[in-house]
C-alpha cells in the first residue's frame, strides 16, 4: 500500500563543502537549456552516469527542453485568445506539463544508452500531490514510496518538474521555474544529501553578467541573500525554491551544466555557489552582497481614496482574491480626507488588475480614478551585512541621484533596499550601483 509522506522537519545539515560518502542520495535538477537538445541531452546523461556509476543515488528533475513551453503555450492562444470571463486553465496544465514529460522520457532513454537502469514518471505517477490552483499551483505531499523502491533496485530515477496532482485527478503546474521548486520538494520529502541545481550559468554572480560584465561570482550566498535576490528579480533560482530550501533545510548548490561532463567529481561537487543557512567566519561579508533587478513589474495607483480604517484591504483584499501577486506598496498622507493608494504587480497581470479596480474595486470605493504604469522596473541592493551597517540605503540613494535617475517607491528589509524607477534607466542604475558598493572587487 502506497504511503503518502508529508514533507520531512527541519534538520541541521553539514553546510561546508563535503566529499560524498558512497550511495549519498544527491537530486540533480537541469533547467530548459541544459536540455535544449538530444545532443545536450545525451551530455546530462552522461553527467549522471558519472554521479550513478560512483555510487550515490540519483533522482533527476529536468525543465522541458528550451522554448518547448513557449510553442505549446502559443499554440492555445492562437486557438483561444484570452477573453474576460473565459478559463482554459486546467487544459493548459494539460498542456504545459507535456513538455517536462517529454525531457523525462527522453533523458530515461539517452540513460538506458549509456547502459544504466533508468525510469521516468511523471508528477502524478510519483505522485506528487498539489491545491488545485491551477498555472499557480502549490505542493503539499510527495509520495516517495515509488521513487525509493526504484533507487534500491539500482535505478536512476527521472521525475517531471513543474507539475503535480491535485485531490481530483487533474494535472496541475506550478508556474514559470516550477521545475526548481519540484526538484527542492522531491530532495526535502525524500531528506537528499544535497540538491544541485545546474544551469547555463555557472553560479550565482553579484549581478547579471550581461548587464556588468564586471560581475563576479559569489562561492557562497546566505539563504537570506539568495531569497531577497530570487524575490527581487534575480533569475538564477525560482523564489518558490528559495523558500522550500529555507524552509526544509535542503542543501543548495547552484552550477553549470556547460563544463564538460567528465570533471573530476570531487570538483564538480564543490563548484559553482554554495546556498548556506548560517552566517560562519568564511562567507563573503561584504555590506552588499549583490544587486538584482527585474523589468517585470507594472504600478498601479488607486487615486482620491476616502481614507478610512480598512482601505488597504478593500484594495488589495479584491486583487488577492483574484490569486494576483502585490509587491511594493506605498499609501500617500491623507489631505481632506483622501489619499492615494500605489503597488506594483507583475506585467502579465497588469492587465487583469486594471480591469478588475476599475469594474469592481472602483465603484465600490467611490475613488477618484485607477491608473497605471506599465514601463517601470524594480532594482534591489541584498546584503546580510547591511544589518550592522548604517548610511547603506542613503548612499544607494545618493548614487541614483548624481545618475539624475527619479526613484517612485521604496521598499526595504533588514538585508535588503528597493527602488522603483523608470524601466530606461534600469542598466545605468544597475551599473552605477555595483560600481559605487564595489561588488567587481574580490571579497576580502
Amino acid at each position: 500500500m502506497n504511503r503518502r509522506v508529508s514533507l520531512p522537519k527541519h534538520e541541521s545539515q553539514c553546510l561546508t563543502p563535503q566529499k560524498f560518502l558512497p550511495m549519498s542520495l544527491i537530486v540533480h535538477k537541469y533547467g530548459g537549456t541544459s536540455m535544449g537538445s538530444t545532443e545536450r541531452i545525451r551530455n546530462v546523461a552522461k553527467r549522471v552516469a558519472k554521479w550513478a556509476r560512483a555510487g550515490h543515488q540519483l533522482v533527476v528533475v529536468p525543465s522541458a527542453m528550451s522554448g518547448e513551453t513557449n510553442r505549446l503555450l502559443g499554440l492555445a492562444k492562437e486557438l483561444a485568445p484570452a477573453k474576460p470571463g473565459e478559463d482554459y486553465n486546467r487544459e493548459l496544465d494539460m498542456l504545459a506539463a507535456t513538455g517536462e514529460q517529454a525531457s523525462s522520457a527522453l533523458l530515461a532513454i539517452a540513460l538506458q544508452a549509456e547502459g544504466l537502469e533508468s525510469v521516468s514518471y511523471a508528477g502524478w505517477q510519483v505522485p506528487i500531490r498539489t491545491n488545485m490552483a491551477y498555472t499557480k499551483a502549490r505542493i503539499e505531499s510527495i509520495d516517495d514510496t515509488r521513487v525509493r523502491a526504484d533507487l534500491t533496485a539500482g535505478k536512476v530515477v527521472i521525475v517531471t518538474g513543474f507539475q503535480g496532482v491535485d485531490d481530483q485527478g487533474n494535472i496541475t503546474t506550478l508556474g514559470r521555474g516550477g521545475s526548481d521548486t519540484s526538484a527542492v520538494a522531491v530532495a526535502a520529502a525524500m531528506k537528499a544529501d544535497e540538491c544541485l541545481i545546474y544551469t547555463d550559468v555557472d553560479g550565482v554572480y553579484t549581478t547579471d553578467p550581461r548587464v556588468v560584465p564586471e560581475a563576479r561570482r559569489l562561492h557562497t550566498v546566505s539563504f537570506e541573500e539568495m531569497l531577497e535576490m530570487a524575490s527581487m528579480g534575480s533569475k538564477v533560482l525560482q523564489i518558490r525554491s528559495v523558500e522550500f530550501a529555507g524552509k526544509y533545510k535542503v542543501k543548495l548548490r547552484v552550477l553549470s551544466s556547460f563544463t564538460p561532463w567528465d570533471i573530476d567529481l570531487t570538483e564538480e561537487a564543490k563548484s559553482g555557489t554554495l546556498i548556506t543557512f548560517e552566517e560562519d567566519e568564511q562567507m563573503e561579508q561584504a555590506i552588499v552582497s549583490g544587486i538584482a533587478f527585474t523589468r517585470d513589474e507594472a504600478k498601479i495607483s488607486v487615486l482620491g481614496v476616502p481614507d478610512t480604517p480598512g482601505i488597504a484591504y478593500q484594495i488589495l483584499g479584491a486583487v488577492a482574491d483574484a490569486n494576483i501577486d502585490v509587491d511594493v506598496i506605498i499609501q500617500n498622507l491623507s489631505k481632506d480626507g483622501l489619499t492615494d493608494f500605489s503597488f506594483t504587480v507583475t506585467r502579465g497581470d497588469y492587465a487583469r488588475a486594471m480591469e478588475l479596480l476599475k469594474e469592481q474595486v472602483l465603484p465600490k470605493l467611490g475613488a477618484q480614478e485607477v491608473v497605471g504604469d506599465p514601463r517601470i522596473c524594480k532594482v534591489s541592493i541584498v546584503g546580510i551585512g547591511m544589518r550592522s551597517h548604517v548610511g547603506v540605503a542613503s548612499k544607494m540613494f545618493r548614487v541614483l541621484s548624481e545618475e539624475r535617475i527619479n526613484i517612485q517607491m521604496i521598499s526595504t528589509s533588514e538585508i535588503k533596499t528597493s527602488v522603483v524607477i523608470d524601466e530606461k534607466y534600469m542598466e545605468l542604475a544597475v551599473r552605477a550601483l555595483h560600481r559605487a558598493f564595489e561588488l567587481d572587487q574580490p571579497a576580502a
